[in-house]
C-alpha cells in the first residue's frame, strides 16, 4: 500500500451548513420531516450508517447500526435502499444535504455465527442468492454472490487493553473485555480500500455531501488518507469522531487527534471547545474569558475544520461517558454559544429517546429537540450572521457579550447564579432593535441599550436593518 505523501486534501464545507443529527431516525421519518426541518434552519441530516446490519421484528439497539455486515446494500432496522434514495429526494428537494456515518474500523461481532470472519455471513449470502431481485433493488456495487469480505481482510483478533497506545488502538479490537471477542479490524490493503471507496463513490451518485468516520482514531492515518482521497474528499464534507478529553496538551489530544490534524485537512468534532465549554459553563470558579478565543489557548479546534456540540450520541448513549452529559440550563448556553460564535459547523443532537434520559418535565431529553423555539431562533441568528466578524463587548467572571458584523447582532451569555444588568452602550455604540430568545428573566429595552439577563440565561440581539421576516422564523 502507498503511505502518506501529502496531507489528504481540503474539504468543501460551508459554516452555514448546521447539521441535524437525526440519531438513529429510520429514513422514512426523515422524510416525512424533511420539509419542517428546512424550516426550523437546518442544512443538513447526518443519518446513521447507511449499511446492512442486524436487524429483527422486535428491533434491535442502536449501536446495531455501527456493527456491518455488508457495504454493498443498505438494509437495517432504519429501512433499505429504496427508503434512503426516497429521504435523499425528499432532502434535496428541500436544498438539504445529505451526511452519513460510516463505519470502516471493523465488521459486525457475529462470534457465534461466523468464526471463519466470512462477511456477509453465509445465511446473508443464502438470502441474498434466494430473493436475488430483491436484493438486485437495493445494492449499491459489487457481486453480492461472492463475500465482501473473508478472514484474510482482518488483522490478528486481540482486545485493546492500553487505550494510550496508538499502535493498539488502531489494531486491536474494540471489545468489553476479555470474554468479549470484540469487532473485528479489517485490514489497511487495496482490496477492504477498494470496497470502502467504491461504497462511498455508490453514496455520493445517490447525492451524499458528507462523511462522518465513525471510530476515526482507530484507523490508521495511511488508511484514512487512501480512502478519502482527493475524487472520494472533492464537493464533500468530511470530518472524523477522534474522542478526546481536552484540548492541546492533554494525553489524547496529543496522541490522536493532533496527528489526524497535522496529517489531514479533513474535519473532526471539537471536543476541546466541547470540554472548554463544559467546565467553563459548569464550574463555578471558571472564568469566562476561557471562551473569548479559546482557539488561541488550544482549547478549540481551527474555526474552518471544527465540528461543533453541546451533545454527541456517545454521550448519552454510552454509561463511559454518561458524566459528560450537561445540565438543560446549561446545554442551553452551550448552545447559544456555537450557534452564537463565528466558525466551525454546529451539530444539533436529536434521538428518539435512545437513552430513556428525561428531561426536567419528565419528558424525553432529546426526542425532537430540534423543534424547541429557542433553538430554532439561536440557529436563525447562525445563518443570519455566518461569515460576520464578532468582537468582544463585554465580559466578567460570569458572563460574556460579543457582537457580530457591524453592529449587526449580539450574542449574551449569563452563567452566574444572579441576574445581572447591562448597558450595551456603556462598552461600545449599538443599535439593537430585537432580543429573539425570549427566555424568562431575560428583557432588553432598545430605547436605552439595557440588557437583563436571569441567571443561568442567554440572549440573541438583532438591528432594525434586518428585514421583519429574517427576525421572526413563523
Amino acid at each position: 500500500m502507498k503511505a502518506i505523501s501529502n496531507p489528504i486534501n481540503a474539504t468543501y464545507s460551508q459554516a452555514t451548513n448546521v447539521i441535524l443529527h437525526a440519531f438513529d431516525w429510520p429514513y422514512c421519518r426523515i422524510k416525512e420531516q424533511a420539509a419542517s426541518i428546512a424550516d426550523a434552519g437546518f442544512k443538513a441530516v447526518l443519518i446513521s450508517p447507511p449499511m446492512k446490519s442486524l436487524k429483527s421484528e422486535d428491533g434491535t439497539p442502536w449501536w446495531q447500526r455501527y456493527q456491518p455486515q455488508d457495504y454493498r446494500v443498505i438494509d437495517n432496522q432504519l429501512g433499505n435502499t429504496l427508503d434512503f434514495k426516497a429521504m435523499t429526494h425528499a432532502l434535496s428537494a428541500e436544498n438539504i444535504h445529505v451526511y452519513v456515518d460510516v463505519v470502516f474500523n471493523h465488521m459486525a461481532n457475529e462470534e457465534e455465527i461466523n468464526e471463519a470472519l466470512i462477511y456477509p455471513n453465509t445465511d446473508v449470502l443464502a438470502d441474498y442468492k434466494k430473493n436475488k431481485a430483491h436484493y438486485q433493488d437495493l445494492m449499491l456495487f459489487g457481486d453480492l454472490g461472492q463475500p465482501l469480505f473473508t478472514d484474510k481482510d482482518f488483522v490478528l483478533a486481540f482486545p485493546i487493553k492500553d487505550w494510550t497506545d496508538p499502535w493498539e488502538v488502531q489494531h486491536g479490537r474494540i471489545s468489553n473485555g476479555d470474554r468479549d471477542p470484540g469487532l473485528p479490524t479489517l485490514k489497511y490493503t487495496d482490496k477492504v480500500v477498494e470496497a470502502q471507496k467504491q461504497y462511498l463513490k455508490a453514496l455520493k451518485q445517490l447525492g451524499v455531501k458528507g462523511f462522518r468516520i465513525d471510530a476515526a482514531k482507530h484507523m490508521t492515518l495511511e488508511h484514512l488518507h487512501q480512502v478519502w482521497d482527493d475524487e472520494i474528499s472533492s464537493e464533500t464534507h468530511v470530518f472524523g469522531e477522534i474522542i478526546t478529553d481536552g484540548g492541546a496538551t492533554k494525553e489524547e489530544y496529543e496522541l490522536f487527534l493532533q496527528p489526524y490534524l497535522a496529517n489531514t485537512y479533513l474535519g473532526a468534532y471539537d471536543f476541546p471547545l466541547f470540554h472548554t465549554l463544559k467546565n467553563t459553563l459548569s464550574e463555578p470558579d471558571s472564568t469566562m474569558a476561557s471562551l473569548i478565543n479559546p482557539y488561541s489557548l488550544g482549547s478549540a479546534l481551527a474555526h474552518d475544520r471544527a465540528i461543533t456540540f453541546a451533545i454527541t450520541h456517545d454521550i448519552p448513549n454510552n454509561d463511559v461517558f454518561l458524566d459528560q452529559v450537561m445540565p438543560e440550563h446549561i446545554e442551553c448556553l452551550a448552545y447559544c454559544y456555537i450557534l452564537g460564535r463565528d466558525g466551525g459547523v454546529p451539530l444539533i443532537y436529536s434521538d428518539l429517546d435512545t437513552s430513556g434520559i428525561t428531561d426536567k418535565s419528565g419528558k424525553p431529553r432529546w426526542l425532537d429537540c430540534w423543534k424547541n423555539p429557542t433553538l430554532q431562533q439561536m440557529i436563525r441568528f447562525h445563518n443570519l450572521m455566518h461569515g460576520k466578524p464578532m468582537a468582544l463587548v463585554h465580559q466578567t467572571e460570569d458572563v460574556l457579550v460579543f457582537s457580530r458584523g457591524a453592529n449587526e447582532g449580539m450574542v449574551a451569555i449569563n452563567k452566574g447564579q444572579q441576574a445581572v444588568e447591562i448597558c450595551l452602550n456603556a462598552e461600545v455604540s449599538t443599535d439593537m432593535t430585537t432580543e429573539i430568545l425570549q427566555q424568562e428573566g431575560v428583557s432588553f429595552d432598545a430605547t436605552h441599550q439595557h440588557l437583563t439577563l436571569a441567571k443561568h440565561s442567554c440572549a440573541m440581539l438583532l438591528c432594525l436593518n434586518l428585514k421583519p421576516k429574517d427576525v421572526n422564523p413563523h
